[in-house]
């Protein structure tokens, strides 16, 4: 299916690397003019840059999600700069500090909400506004295989990716019928500089044996995997696809 986005405005949050990168310049390629958002300034003009070298429409937008006041901008700029938003992926996120939660310190739980959950609902407020507005719109919101599951060690996080799918669930109940669809993608292991950091610190072997234990493809996922079922969703093939989250995880949760 070949999914095209001309003439169309996409916005990707966490968009320097990792998924988010991936499905910028999956949105380029397929004729959208793209807004790359994410904390790290340097990075994202870069990504952004190399975009527009090869005859691409970007705009770079510094953006941490975790402050309302940037996001509120972020979409103002998009706006501002192409007209629009008819799609937008809102990918932004963060791992928590490993620790049973007897152990887990408050001030990484404040992060992780800060950024993987009000984060989500930061942007979907302000894109909701726009697309409100036009009376048509897509957003896919990146929940996790931790969205579905728990784990050990590891529930901030895992609470915060489940809290993104009722986010995702509530918005799209009351946008169906205005022209704006929600949807969500929960990846399971996939190659990423975040899973790179994980073996970096130590967890290597942890994740092996999950991926020899867990995922029936035998696998990890590449970012680009991701990229394709979030233009899908984005795009008018998906027009019937509301409030769902589509595990993409090489078979992990069918076990």
């Amino acid at each position: 299916m070949n999914i095209s986005f001309e003439n169309k405005v996409a916005l990707v949050t966490g968009a320097a690397s990792g998924l988010g990168l991936a499905t910028a310049k999956a949105f380029a390629e397929s004729s959208a003019s793209v807004v790359l958002a994410d904390w790290n300034e340097k990075e994202v003009q870069a990504a952004a840059k190399e975009l527009a070298d090869k005859g691409h429409k970007t705009l770079a937008v510094r953006c941490d999600v975790s402050d309302d006041v940037q996001v509120e901008a972020m979409v103002t700029r998009t706006v501002a700069t192409f007209g629009r938003l008819d799609a937008a992926y809102n990918n932004a996120g963060v791992q928590n500090v490993l620790a049973e939660t007897a152990d887990s310190p408050r001030d990484d739980y404040d992060r992780i909400m800060g950024i993987n959950l009000r984060g989500v609902w930061s942007c979907m407020k302000f894109e909701l506004q726009q697309m409100r507005e036009q009376g048509s719109g897509a957003i896919v919101n990146c929940s996790s295989l931790g969205g579905l599951i728990g784990g050990a060690r590891r529930g901030t996080y895992h609470a915060a990716k489940h809290g993104v799918i009722g986010f995702t669930k509530s918005a799209a109940l009351e946008y169906a019928t205005r022209g704006i669809r929600v949807n969500d993608v929960c990846p399971g292991m996939i190659q990423t500089p975040m899973s790179d950091k994980m073996i970096a610190e130590g967890q290597g072997e942890e994740l092996n044996a999950m991926l020899k234990a867990y995922v029936p493809m035998g696998r990890m996922g590449r970012p680009e995997e991701i990229a394709d079922a979030v233009l899908w969703l984005c795009s008018s093939a998906a027009s019937y696809v509301t409030g769902q989250s589509i595990s993409i995880d090489g078979g992990y949760v069918m076990r």
